[in-house]
Formats: C-alpha cells, sequence, structure tokens
C-alpha cells in the first residue's frame, strides 16, 4: 500500500512540476511547444515592397553584447502575430513577412529550455496600412558581470529583451547591417 502511494505522489509530483515549467504567453504569441531551426544568410538583397493591398512587417533582431562575454552566445527570438509564430531569428538578422491590413498584436520571446531564459517576452500591437512597411526590433541585451579575481571569483549574466517598433531609417539600417535570417519550424 505504501509503495502504491509513493508512486502516485512521484507521478503527481512530476505533473506539477512539467507544468510549472511551461510558459504562459500571451495570446499574440504562438505555441511554446513551435521550435525554429534558424540559418542566416549573408549579403542578401533588402525585402521587396509589400504584395499589392498588402503591409510589410520586418522583424530585427539587434544584439548588443558584452565582448567580455564570449560564451554568452545569441538566442534565437520567435515572432508571433495574431497569436502564430511567423519565424524567428539569430543574433544580427531580419525576416520581412507580409500581412492584410488592420490591427495586429505583434511578440517575441527567446525560445530556450532554461526557465529565466525562456520568460523574456515582448509585446505590441499596432494598425497596418496597405502599402506600408513597418519595422519591429528585438534589442537583446547580454552582459556578464564579474565579481572578485583568483579562486573566489565568480559571474553573472544578464539577459534582457527590448521589443519596440523603430523609425523607418532605424529599420532599414538595421536591415543593411543584419543578415537574412531563414527559419524552420521544428
Amino acid at each position: 500500500m505504501k509503495a502504491k502511494i509513493g508512486v502516485f505522489l512521484l507521478v503527481l509530483l512530476l505533473a506539477i512540476t512539467a507544468r510549472s515549467w511551461a510558459t504562459t504567453l500571451p495570446d499574440s504569441c504562438g505555441d511554446d511547444k513551435t521550435q525554429f531551426d534558424v540559418k542566416t544568410q549573408k549579403h542578401q538583397p533588402t525585402p521587396a515592397p509589400p504584395a499589392e493591398g498588402k503591409a510589410q512587417i520586418v522583424f530585427i533582431e539587434a544584439m548588443d553584447k558584452n565582448l567580455a562575454c564570449w560564451s554568452c552566445g545569441a538566442p534565437t527570438s520567435r515572432f508571433g502575430i495574431d497569436g502564430a509564430w511567423v519565424g524567428a531569428t539569430k543574433g544580427n538578422s531580419y525576416f520581412a513577412i507580409d500581412v492584410t491590413p488592420g490591427e495586429h498584436h505583434l511578440c517575441t520571446d527567446w525560445q530556450s529550455t532554461f526557465r529565466r531564459i525562456d520568460e523574456k517576452v515582448g509585446m505590441t500591437d499596432f494598425v497596418a496600412e496597405a502599402g506600408k512597411t513597418y519595422y519591429f526590433e528585438a534589442k537583446v541585451r547580454i552582459k556578464e558581470h564579474n565579481y572578485g579575481t583568483g579562486p573566489d571569483s565568480s559571474s553573472e549574466v544578464d539577459r534582457d529583451l527590448n521589443f519596440t517598433r523603430v523609425s523607418d531609417d532605424e529599420g532599414r539600417y538595421g536591415v543593411k547591417l543584419g543578415t537574412l535570417a531563414i527559419a524552420k519550424a521544428k
């Protein structure tokens, strides 16, 4: 009898723990289980204008990484529109997508198995007009802090995500500096 109760409690504990690992994302994002593989291509032409009757959103990831943090890496940022993931970036990269005119709700987060990184989420909304291009930037800041020297030293890495609409000039410049991101859902 004690063994059955022990097994039941273990299963219950695992179910509760697994549920607590799941991220609660805003409605503007997609399913948290969706993960992307991202490849980047240098020296690509700038995105073509939106298709007739459509608006265009250009998602840009801009890395602001502390040079002392050589091992911090670049997170993969997923981007969602109106509750569905539409693509992802990695490092200083971008991609463009055409949308119908009207109100849209956007989201970005970091795809990660590490809970404290996974909780970084940015959201915004806007009204798209046909024929216009809108630039949204996920500014990724990674900074390493070192404390002490020698065997008693330690370090801590701060990670921050800021998601905003940027001006056309800033957006075009971000595209010029970045690489084209090609994301495929796993």
